[in-house]
């Protein structure tokens, strides 16, 4: 993988690691069904937008069963299960959860594109899954059914992350490339799909009350940089180095979290913070200088 790919990947776990902090701030104002909802419309618009602007060919016909499967799975249902979580678990710990979700990629990738578990990826993927667990600690929550439904939630979303990812590998192709969806066509229609998915919510999803300004800023913040750019970033990625290198940004997602935790809402870093970073980092290590066929070997189109 070239050095802008992981200044890509550093990048990504950034702007994620922020998304957390503005959904424990909107959602109990602005409600989990709404906030999913604004974030995944107003990241389609956007994402529309820089589609036109660069001549971007969408196909809406021949593409829409894609565009709908990855709207379901990348947007619609994990935004809506960590907008849920977000009223109940810290964000560290939404973002820890998140963090499954290469684990849940390699398994796919291995049943639906033929990729190989090797040893070096297994290993480095436990120890990511070690390394966040240390990070963000253990035994501070209650585990009542609602922590309980919560997190449960979160693997959700971190399941329907990977399920995308196998579908965006498999119907799309690298920039310049000929045939298959163009990265940013995926990113705009699964954006604008995920939309219309949730759509019939919106009567049920009003909020009693007026949210705050800065409740609003942190939807259009979240939809517009986490949502519209990220996705613009990731789905290229996909299919230039395959779902599990590019899914492995989850491990360095909880270690941005707590930073930006500890910068806007005060929260203390402990050593846990480093010793977990530490080892996040060796994990992503591993996973990324693990052997991977050709993104070409294991691209098929189907769209």
């Amino acid at each position: 993988m070239s050095p802008t790919d992981s200044i890509k990947l550093v990048f990504l776990a950034a702007i994620w690691g922020g998304s957390f902090i503005f959904l424990r701030v909107a959602v109990p104002e602005v409600g989990p069904l709404l906030t999913a909802l604004l974030r995944v419309s107003l990241a389609g618009v956007a994402l529309l937008g820089f589609a036109t602007m660069t001549d971007v060919q969408m196909n809406w016909r021949h593409n829409a069963k894609s565009y709908a499967l990855v709207g379901l799975f990348a947007t619609s249902l994990p935004f809506s299960c960590f907008s849920f979580a977000s009223l109940y678990l810290p964000a560290a710990y939404s973002a820890l959860l998140n963090s499954t979700a290469p684990l849940f990629g390699a398994l796919f990738s291995v049943l639906w594109l033929a990729e190989r578990m090797t040893p070096r990826k297994l290993s480095g993927l436990a120890l990511g899954v070690t390394g966040v667990g240390v990070l963000v600690g253990a035994g501070a929550l209650v585990l009542d059914a609602k922590v309980l439904l919560a997190a449960a939630a979160c693997l959700l979303a971190a399941g329907c992350y990977a399920v995308s990812s196998i579908i965006v590998k498999k119907t799309g192709r690298p920039s310049g490339a000929s045939g298959g969806i163009h990265p940013i066509a995926m990113a705009t229609g699964s954006m604008l799909w995920g939309a219309l998915i949730m759509a019939p919510t919106l009567p049920f999803s009003l909020p009693t009350a007026t949210p705050s300004a800065t409740a609003i800023w942190c939807v259009v913040a979240m939809s517009l940089l986490s949502s519209a750019v990220a996705q613009a970033i990731f789905i290229p990625l996909i299919v230039k180095i395959g779902p599990t290198r590019a899914m492995s940004v989850s491990f360095l997602i909880p270690l941005f979290s707590m930073l930006w935790a500890f910068i806007f809402l005060h929260e203390a870093v402990g050593l846990s913070t480093l010793l977990g970073a530490a080892i996040v980092l060796a994990a992503m290590g591993l996973v990324l200088t693990a052997r991977h066929p050709e993104p070409e070997d294991a691209l098929t189109v189907e769209a």
